[in-house]
């Protein structure tokens, strides 16, 4: 069975993350594993993590339709650093068992795997490569204010609370500068796509066992 090279991209809010990722999936039909999709996938009801969540913080978390309410969730993990490792507790395990079930099911030479956060939750076991998705940080905090109509004091304290951008290039194997030259994004994707189907060959014939 092929073990698909996983290759794993990571960035600051507003890096531009999804249109790299967007771009390997439509140029190249890369398959892409969004962690952010795989969290939610997992607390959807009847799934062994939300009847876990609900356990240890009680059903005042679930809204009306019996889902788990993130913003009653948030306001009680970020006040509480004991009841956020609780939570990280329960769904890490949950994350990392879903991703690997679904880097498995990948029969491609290589596949994306989209993690936000990477740099600051350490490297997941499938990733056998790390890209940085990187741009200025005045482009960083403009991108994010026009999109999410934050206030630039609001756009800095969300990037306070993740990885510099020191930090995520420190644990960077390749870099993609996406600072809005669209010609200059594609042909990087394009190299990378090369590069990673070479590196890709001597996966073939490993099993997704022998990583866990």
């Amino acid at each position: 069975m092929i073990r698909p090279y996983v290759v794993g991209v990571t960035g600051g809010i507003g890096a531009g993350k999804s249109t790299v990722c967007n771009q390997f999936v439509e140029r190249h039909g890369v398959p892409l594993i969004d962690a952010d999709v795989v969290a939610r996938e997992v607390v959807e009801p009847g799934q062994p993590a939300l009847a876990a969540i609900v356990a240890a913080f009680t059903p005042a978390i679930l809204d009306q339709q019996g889902r788990l309410d993130r913003a009653k969730l948030r306001s009680v993990v970020f006040a509480d650093p004991q009841q956020r490792r609780l939570l990280e507790n329960i769904l890490h395990p949950e994350i990392r068992q879903a991703i690997r079930t679904k880097v498995a099911a990948i029969g491609a030479a290589y596949c994306l795997l989209a993690i936000p956060l990477l740099a600051e939750g350490g490297k997941h076991e499938s990733i056998d490569r790390v890209l940085v998705v990187d741009c200025p940080e005045e482009l960083q905090i403009n991108r994010v204010r026009l999109r999410d109509h934050l206030t630039e004091s609001e756009v800095m304290a969300i990037m306070r609370t993740q990885a510099s951008r020191a930090a995520r290039l420190r644990v960077a194997d390749d870099v993609i500068v996406n600072a809005g030259d669209n010609a200059a994004l594609a042909r990087r994707v394009d190299e990378l796509h090369d590069m990673y189907q070479q590196l890709a060959a001597p996966t073939v014939g490993r099993h997704p066992s022998d990583d866990c």
